[in-house]
């Protein structure tokens, strides 16, 4: 009898050991597969990104992944030592308007440098600094009524490392793409940037029926400035006179510099007698400079001028103001001719 109890009691014993070790077993496959559900998540998270190449594109993309995991309102990205900032908001009409506020206000009081969670205006906003990558920083902004779980807290950390080399790798596409478009002697867009808006700024002034004129200049005697004072000073003189044809152009002109000392000026909804106006205050401007590269050799601007006509050409027009140039040079230089 005796035996039969020491049995029952080790078979009992066996037991308890297996439902233990399955019990184990079981956490370790639950184990498992929550990895394996954080590696897909992440790795859609890769993919997704893979195929972004801008901020813009990369910040939604990263909103569009989290938003099945982690319900919010707006994802933001900024990053003040490059100036670049991107917002995305999943809200429309008045919520959006009122999130997007506390994201800008948040901005100002510059959430890079601030590690702690906050409430405003009836939203709740967490922050995280995105490492090495200078003072850039992303924050979620949710509902006040909504806060972040550890695993959610957890998740999105890691996501967080997905992202930043997609995010290094944007900024840099923008400051390549940048460069390219812009002249790197005196900072004003290019030939490039020409080619590319002078159609739609055509097609504006045809669909609505507005004045479009252009302005042609040439700096007089340019090349005596060269070859009189060096080219270092040379390239100092295209700086002053491109920062000051910048100062009076509106935010919707183009001006371009188009090669050496020529420059162009597209002016929409500007009529002939305005656009004349404008080159005479132009050339005043540069004689203004008082730059001469000998006695009697004072740096000018010759100016050719003319309004778009709906029955002219892009090649046509742009002949017309090369021509109005080419005789305002012919005519003593240092004049609007229009």
């Amino acid at each position: 009898m005796t035996g039969l109890v020491s049995f029952a009691q080790k078979n009992k014993g066996d037991s308890a050991n297996s439902s233990e070790e399955m019990s184990m077993l079981m956490a370790e496959l639950d184990r498992f597969r929550k990895k394996n559900a954080r590696l897909l998540y992440l790795n859609e998270l890769h993919a997704r990104l893979a195929a972004s190449i801008d901020l813009s594109s990369m910040i939604e993309g990263f909103s569009v992944w989290l938003m099945p995991r982690v319900e919010h309102d707006l994802v933001a990205y900024n990053n003040p030592d490059k100036e670049r900032q991107y917002i995305y908001c999943s809200c429309h009409g008045p919520d959006r308007e009122k999130v997007v506020t506390v994201a800008e206000k948040i901005f100002q009081l510059q959430p890079h440098k601030i590690s702690e969670k906050w409430s405003d205006d009836g939203y709740y906003v967490q922050n995280w600094h995105l490492g090495a990558m200078e003072e850039s920083g992303l924050l979620l902004v949710f509902r006040n009524d909504r806060v972040l779980t550890d695993v959610e807290s957890k998740l999105i950390a890691d996501a967080l490392d997905v992202l930043k080399e997609p995010l290094q790798r944007a900024l840099d596409y923008e400051d390549l793409f940048v460069a390219a478009r812009k002249d790197p002697l005196t900072g004003l867009d290019n030939r490039r940037v020409f080619d590319e808006r002078i159609g739609s700024m055509l097609d504006n002034a045809r669909r609505h029926g507005s004045p479009l004129s252009i302005i042609s200049m040439d700096l007089d005697r340019f090349k005596q400035v060269n070859d009189n004072l060096g080219h270092a000073v040379g390239d100092s003189v295209l700086q002053r006179v491109a920062q000051t044809f910048a100062s009076h152009v509106r935010s919707g002109d183009l001006l371009v510099r188009m090669g050496g000392d020529e420059f162009l000026l597209v002016l929409p909804n500007t009529d002939h007698n305005a656009a004349k106006r404008l080159g005479e205050r132009l050339r005043a401007s540069v004689s203004d400079l008082g730059i001469y590269s000998g006695p009697s050799c004072k740096l000018g601007v010759s100016i050719g001028g003319c309004q778009w006509s709906p029955d002219m050409g892009k090649e046509a027009w742009l002949k017309e103001v090369d021509t109005l140039l080419y005789q305002a040079k012919e005519h003593g230089r240092n004049m609007v001719w229009m």
